[in-house]
């Protein structure tokens, strides 16, 4: 078997291009500390963030960070379209921070958009595996604010801490995107460890070898996450990707270590340590899908509205529709949705994006209280029908997959349960309904049944 063959092998059981498998169910572990408990609760409540991967390699329209990767240039690469040999490619690649200049970067357009819109917290690229900073870190001169990145005389330089600001002022939560891998490292790929240039997702070098340079490595790390967790201000969660990066690939970073550390100065702090396990996986992370059934442990799924996680010119977004559905879908078998958005490389949200974001606020404003706070309800999740319950009141979601769909007569809702009520949300209350063999017929209003179909009937039942 070829290096790479074996580089591949590997690494494939982690992430498959690019996406990242879950950690199942079982691989949970509850914590001990009543406060994480509690702000996993909370946690739980939010159903809806708006996630950022953003960078100098929005400048391409192309993947973050994966066409370093010569163990993956078979997927990593097909759009690259210029006549370029794959050192060359890297070259440009690394070079891209010299030409990131987001002049039109306006934060509180970004907060205000999603706050009023019924996004509840963000979860922002940090870093992304290429090692690029997106603040003023001094453990390395790539970053953001380094000199050679253009950017770094505006006033908003520091892009973490204005994001980070500015969505914390309109009360947002703050997920905070790391990733453990860093392959602009010298201390994770260090060049001239091995024969030839072949790059893949780990490091350079077998740290069992050189444990000298790892512990590098190590504190490297430790030193960047605790700058995040000291320097700008609040942090909810601590969402680490690269799950290749761990102790029983002998990738021990000492995550739990570094963790505990900053929990003494951010106690409530949540740790995601995607598709690992164990105690410091407090939420599990499914990345472009969902689980086919509810999860009874604290999840969300990553999905973007556009076809990839960073900002692709001329991308084909999902429709308001198509957002909405996977939102309640999560919700119903008791997850989070963060919803991607890749900003441009100018420093703005593209305006097919703003107005899905807008679209989905308009329609949260009516039927959100079925959404936030809300917690799983048996059967969960049939067909067209998800189910959600809070307060002692049931929500039905009834969902059609476009305008044209027949509105019936009668919605089936395969419910179970003894209630007194149910009422339309957004609409008339005390519909009329009778029992079924399987559950519920509700009856529709005429006026319901008149128009194009909704991009869902929501009832609530008690």
């Amino acid at each position: 078997m070829s290096e790479k063959e074996h580089l591949i092998e590997e690494e494939e059981s982690v992430v498959v291009q690019g996406v990242h498998n879950y950690s199942s169910e079982e691989q949970w572990v509850k914590p001990e500390d009543p406060l994480l408990l509690e702000r996993l609760e909370w946690f739980k409540d939010q159903k809806l963030g708006l996630m950022m991967h953003w960078g100098p390699y929005s400048q391409l329209g192309l993947v973050e960070s994966w066409a370093l990767s010569d163990v993956d240039e078979e997927w990593s690469r097909n759009e690259v379209d210029w006549d370029i040999d794959a050192e060359e490619l890297k070259r440009q690649y690394v070079d891209l921070n010299k030409t990131f200049n987001p002049l039109r970067f306006q934060p509180d357009l970004w907060a205000d958009l999603a706050a009023d819109n019924g996004f509840k917290y963000l979860n922002f690229t940090t870093k992304h595996h290429d090692g690029f900073c997106m603040w003023d870190t001094h453990t390395t001169d790539y970053r953001i604010t380094g000199p050679d990145c253009p950017f770094h005389t505006h006033k908003y330089a520091d892009i973490t801490k204005q994001l980070f600001n500015a969505f914390r002022a309109r009360g947002l939560g703050i997920s905070a995107y790391f990733s453990k891998a860093d392959w602009h490292s010298p201390y994770y790929w260090a060049p001239g460890m091995r024969p030839g240039t072949t790059t893949s997702r780990g490091p350079t070098y077998d740290p069992k070898e050189y444990p000298w340079l790892w512990e590098k490595f190590v504190e490297f790390t430790h030193e960047q996450i605790m700058e995040l967790m000291t320097n700008y201000g609040r942090i909810d969660v601590l969402w680490l990707d690269a799950g290749w990066v761990n102790d029983y690939r002998d990738q021990n970073i000492r995550l739990g270590e570094v963790v505990e550390k900053a929990r003494k100065i951010q106690p409530w702090l949540l740790s995601a340590d995607r598709t690992v396990g164990g105690p410091y996986e407090n939420l599990i992370t499914p990345e472009q899908t969902l689980p086919e059934r509810a999860l009874h442990v604290p999840w969300e799924s990553c999905i973007t509205m556009g076809s990839a996680f960073s900002f692709r010119y001329e991308d084909n977004y999902k429709s308001v529709r198509q957002l909405i559905h996977l939102l309640v879908e999560i919700v119903a078998k008791g997850g989070n949705l963060a919803l991607n958005v890749g900003p441009q490389p100018d420093g703005r949200i593209s305006r097919t994006a703003i107005s899905r974001i807008q679209g989905m606020g308009a329609w949260l404003k009516v039927h959100g209280e079925g959404i936030y706070g809300t917690r799983v309800c048996e059967p969960y999740s049939v067909g067209n029908v998800q189910f959600t319950q809070k307060d002692g009141k049931i929500y039905a979601f009834y969902l059609y997959k476009d305008e044209n769909e027949t509105v019936p007569e009668e919605i089936h809702l395969p419910l179970r349960k003894e209630f007194g009520r149910i009422d339309l949300i957004g609409g008339p209350e005390g519909l009329e309904y009778r029992k079924t063999d399987t559950g519920i017929a509700v009856r529709l209003p005429a006026k319901e049944r008149e128009a194009k179909a909704p991009i869902a009937h929501a009832f609530r039942i008690q």
